[in-house]
């Protein structure tokens, strides 16, 4: 695991989706790829709501406000899948 912070050229350039798969192109030319699987919240969405995103910690991390979702580069380009969020419980 990295213990040093985000590099300038780790920011968020474009976020892209195909059936399976989300990638991420980073300022300095690198496209992240990882399976949607590992996000559920995002495997889930609409294509709208997928497509509605944000730059977020000054461009190192992406916001989806319609899913409350976040994710990092530097989670990315470790490749860390989301934690698992339990259910809420019904009353």
């Amino acid at each position: 695991m990295r213990t040093s912070g985000p590099r300038p050229g780790e920011r968020v350039a474009e976020v892209r989706f195909d059936a399976d798969t989300m990638s991420v192109d980073l300022a300095d030319g690198r496209t992240i790829t990882v399976p949607l699987a590992w996000y559920p919240r995002l495997l889930d969405a609409t294509p709208a709501q997928r497509n509605n995103w944000r730059p977020c910690g000054g461009g190192f991390g992406i916001h989806w406000p319609d899913l409350d979702e976040d994710l990092s580069t530097q989670g990315l380009l470790e490749g860390a899948p989301a934690p698992h969020r339990p259910h809420a419980t019904q009353r």
